[in-house]
């Protein structure tokens, strides 16, 4: 009954929308387009997957909101949410055909076009977000993004999601041990794979707009994601067993069709990358603050059981996923990984 209640009041907790008040400086220009038609503006259609009130989706609203207020109505960045117009294995054939101009796929999405790129799904490859940023500014990140371009693919910034946790309906996961046998959901990326195997579990990939269904159904035991996620899509409902990991980085690449975006006047590729810059950063400090928030609604909830690693835990595991990097280097090479900050000895 306790548990019942838990996730009763978790449930309006999480369904409450946000509100955040944020001031941005504002750019005047000299029309008002308002009054123009759809085929009169510039319209960028922008999918995404998540739920609104993760910090993806907040972002979102405001890069579209405050385009719309520079440009004075002549740029209109239409947002479609929770895969409403294409679900997730559905976004980057429909960037490519240019049905939709903008995207922001997790990093393990596009291991398909850079498979280098899955340097980012590695376990406790950043011990915080900030050396995930610092990675990505590098040269070797912007190698990487830049390789993007071969697939008609532009990179505009990043966007966190945060640090994955485990959760689960078996048992809770205390040890790395007690991940064998499990079977668990996972992104297309085959260093998640091989994160999984590594620890005798068994990974299977589903889009995200179908995890829900697969975790209701228990074709998987369990999942690893963000705590914006984890509560936005309520899967916490159907899990009995979460442990703060903090294993893996999430995030996304916020992409347009490189054709669109080399078509577009100076002026307009201007303002949309400094409007998109301010609300990267805006994007970057909400993320912490969101998933803290959650995290502390789950332990008032008593909803789940919770289980911590500690320092001497996560440097256990590091240890243990230490194949995981020798698969990266077999595959990939050292180039990527020399470069990420906790093995740079500049740092």
């Amino acid at each position: 009954m306790k548990r019942v209640v838990g996730l009763i009041i978790l449930f309006f907790l999480f369904t409450i929308p946000f509100v955040l008040l944020v001031s941005f400086q504002s750019h005047d220009y000299p029309y008002d387009y308002e009054q123009l038609s759809e085929d009169e503006r510039l319209v960028i259609r922008f999918s995404h997957v998540v739920g609104e009130d993760t910090p993806k989706g907040m972002a979102a609203r405001k890069f579209a909101e405050l385009v719309k207020e520079r440009s004075n109505g002549y740029i209109e960045v239409q947002v479609f949410s929770n895969g409403t117009l294409y679900k997730d294995g559905e976004e980057m054939n429909a960037l490519s055909r240019g049905d939709i101009q903008m995207i922001a796929p997790a990093i393990s999405k596009l291991t398909n076009y850079v498979p280098e790129i899955s340097v980012y799904d590695l376990p406790f490859a950043f011990h915080s977000l900030d050396e995930v940023h610092e990675f990505t500014d590098s040269e070797a990140g912007e190698i990487l993004t830049d390789q993007l371009k071969e697939h008609n693919l532009y990179a505009i910034g990043l966007w966190d999601s945060g640090f994955k946790q485990l959760s689960n309906r078996i048992r809770p996961i205390q040890h790395y041990d007690d991940l064998k046998n499990l079977t668990m959901r996972i992104m297309p990326s085959d260093i998640l794979a091989k994160q999984f195997t590594v620890l005798g579990a068994f990974p299977k990939e589903y889009d995200f707009n179908a995890v829900y269904y697969e975790l209701q159904k228990k074709s998987v035991d369990g999942q690893e994601n963000t705590l914006t996620n984890i509560t936005s899509k309520n899967f916490y409902s159907l899990q009995d067993y979460l442990t703060i990991s903090n294993h893996g980085y999430l995030g996304y690449f916020v992409l347009f069709n490189l054709d669109f975006w080399n078509s577009l006047d100076n002026d307009v590729k201007q303002l949309l990358t400094d409007t998109f810059l301010e609300v990267q950063q805006w994007e970057w400090e909400i993320t912490k603050k969101l998933n803290d928030e959650t995290l502390q609604k789950i332990e008032n909830c008593q909803c789940i059981e919770l289980h911590y690693l500690s320092d001497e835990d996560i440097n256990s595991w590091e240890e243990k996923f230490n194949p995981v990097y020798d698969f990266y280097i077999r595959k990939y090479g050292d180039q990527f990984i020399k470069e990420l900050p906790k093995f740079r000895s500049d740092t």
